[in-house]
């Protein structure tokens, strides 16, 4: 209980500094686009290896970051620590994206770290919305040309050992802006790496990158990945 509560003292307090130097660029008055986006995602991977650093997590890559940008990254998704691996990842390789998000997240009580660390909302249930997220995410691949995009495709956290049907819009997504796909696989459940952490001894975490797949048939073509990431046949 103690562990827990030290733990989630000082993701609490390193999370709310972070969002103070988030702002310094959300709100700068004479940043362009591409150095805003630059700088935010410098933060974030800046914050994340803290996080990892303090739990006393390594991860370990299996497969390579494509050089290329202007990719669509497809992950399985259990837990919020999820996006501090893949960004620990992006930070050895100097990749510049933003993630995909669902508007309740921005509601929440964390809410201020997704909205100003240069996430995108995305309001499922919202017509007028979608459109609005769709032309934002055009516009930014058209200004930034070392822009990628991070996504969830199952929509959600999953309690499950297996990959739930995946939604429509990283299909979509990919589909509009003419953007490769490369599914990544996190091979561990981190919700119960992140609960026993942190580790007296380095606790290593495999994270599988495949090569770029068709989003014509993107969730077959991850299900393929991940059972050659799994060894199974």
């Amino acid at each position: 209980m103690i562990k827990t509560l030290k733990k989630l003292i000082f993701m609490i307090g390193l999370g709310y500094k972070q969002i103070q130097i988030f702002k310094r660029t959300y709100f700068h008055p004479f940043i362009s686009l591409k150095h805003g986006y630059t700088q935010l995602s410098k933060d974030r991977q800046s914050y994340s290896n803290n996080v990892l650093e303090h739990l006393n997590i390594e991860i370990e890559l299996i497969g390579e970051v494509p050089s290329k940008d202007k990719i669509l990254y497809a992950i399985n998704h259990r837990s919020l620590l999820d996006i501090i691996v893949m960004e620990h990842i992006f930070s050895k390789h100097n990749k510049n994206g933003t993630w995909i998000a669902k508007q309740e997240l921005f509601d929440a009580f964390y809410g201020d770290f997704f909205r100003y660390s240069g996430c995108i909302s995305v309001d499922l249930e919202n017509r007028k919305g979608l459109l609005k997220f769709f032309k934002e995410i055009k516009k930014t691949l058209l200004k930034i040309d070392d822009f990628n995009i991070y996504i969830f495709p199952e929509g959600e956290r999953n309690k499950t050992a297996d990959v739930l049907e995946f939604q429509s819009g990283a299909q979509k997504i990919a589909k509009a802006n003419k953007l490769d796909v490369v599914p990544v696989f996190i091979n561990d459940t981190l919700e119960s790496v992140f609960r026993n952490a942190p580790y007296k001894e380095k606790k290593v975490v495999q994270v599988h990158m495949g090569d770029i797949i068709e989003h014509q048939s993107l969730e077959e073509d991850y299900l393929n990945f991940v059972k050659n990431a799994k060894g199974e046949k």
